[in-house]
């Protein structure tokens, strides 16, 4: 068997890193053609010598070193044009990630998927054109990709609801009254993970789970009533899946992401893997409801998808903006809920049709983020 050819977007981030740890460790498996970074240019040439040959990717800053092919806003759709693959990981962060999904699965190529974005702002949309180009999404977050190894072996005919499960983030146990003076270093310290700092401050909100319970509906085509959130302080087992006769199915490994990573890139093959391994013996596991006075903002994903795709792009724009201005200490912790709130309470479309659509309810929404951010 030759080895898959892959892609990752993103390679300077954690997720791209530890795909490219991934990579490297199983050459028989693994051979990367392509590599991405924004602006990180040496950390992309340092990733680069660990797989000669990639072709190389900046889409953000200019620089002079004649090793990148690529550049600029449009590199990643010539690199994935020149480079054919089997599969392209997108771990890009954000809402930047959405057009450089598209690019993927125009290009014929199955997507790995670690940035949940891609299906908040336009779940349906990539859905359908991965169906038309007949390609898979095969999801990448340790939750969903939890929930889709579930799925894939059980079936989705029974599945009666999802369950997701938090770390609860840097904040789980500190008094409620004590937030409004977290500060931008302590959000991003997480207990169990090591991720980017966004998606940690958003851990700490519970943003992130907010944004996994919208990509759940969307992926696996479910009520947003049956995807439920457990806090999980041990951050073992990923997700559980309840069957129609009430059976609970849980996915439990360590917190590496290389596992999820690693049977993405596989699919739909199972290989040995190195990463994730984990010893039940002496572990204990515990399991209870997120506090809504503690986690507003999870209630608020709910409401926004439930409301419609218009709002759970809002309630990702916002966020988005809300987290810029608590690291650069414009507004406080304690003040991301309501600046998203205030965002959602405006009238957006409930149903997108273009990508054109959804990048202009994006900016506007960023937009009324900023001006709700005023009165904070």
């Amino acid at each position: 068997m030759q080895p898959k050819r892959i892609i990752i977007l993103g390679a300077t981030g954690s997720i791209g890193r530890s795909a490219l740890d991934v990579a490297v460790s199983r050459p028989d498996l693994f051979r990367v053609v392509g590599l991405s970074a924004h602006a990180r240019e040496s950390e992309l040439l340092e990733a680069a010598r660990k797989v000669p040959g990639a072709a190389l990717c900046v889409t953000g800053t200019e620089s002079g070193s004649s090793d990148v092919r690529y550049r600029g806003p449009e590199g990643i759709r010539r690199m994935l044009e020149d480079n054919p693959a089997e599969v392209a990981l997108n771990g890009i962060s954000g809402a930047a990630g959405l057009g450089p999904s598209l690019d993927v699965i125009a290009a014929g190529m199955d997507l790995a998927l670690a940035n949940k974005e891609t299906m908040v702002l336009a779940g349906r949309l990539v859905l359908e054109r991965a169906a038309a180009a007949g390609v898979r999404v095969i999801p990448v977050d340790s939750e969903h990709s939890a929930v889709f190894q579930l799925v894939e072996r059980f079936g989705s005919g029974d599945l009666d609801e999802i369950v997701l499960t938090a770390s609860g983030g840097a904040f789980r146990d500190r008094p409620i009254e004590e937030l409004h003076r977290a500060t931008p270093e302590e959000a991003s310290t997480h207990p169990n993970w090591s991720m980017g700092r966004k998606i940690t401050i958003d851990s700490a909100s519970m943003a992130n789970k907010g944004l996994e319970v919208i990509e759940a509906v969307r992926f696996f085509g479910v009520d947003p009533d049956r995807v439920r959130v457990l806090i999980h302080p041990q951050s073992r087992v990923h997700a559980l899946i309840r069957m129609r006769d009430g059976a609970l199915y849980a996915q439990i490994s360590g917190t590496d992401m290389r596992l999820a990573i690693q049977s993405a890139l596989t699919w739909p093959r199972t290989e040995a893997c190195a990463f994730g391994r984990l010893d039940l013996a002496d572990l204990t596991l515990t399991f209870r409801a997120p506090d809504p006075a503690r986690f507003p903002l999870l209630d608020l994903a709910y409401r926004a998808v439930k409301s419609g795709e218009g709002h759970t792009i809002a309630y990702n724009a916002a966020n988005e903006t809300a987290v810029d201005l608590f690291v650069r200490r414009r507004i406080r912790f304690t003040d991301l809920a309501p600046v998203t709130a205030a965002v959602l309470d405006l009238a957006w479309p409930s149903r997108i049709d273009d990508v054109g659509e959804v990048l202009s309810v994006d900016g506007r929404a960023r937009n009324a983020a900023l001006e709700a951010a005023k009165g904070t």
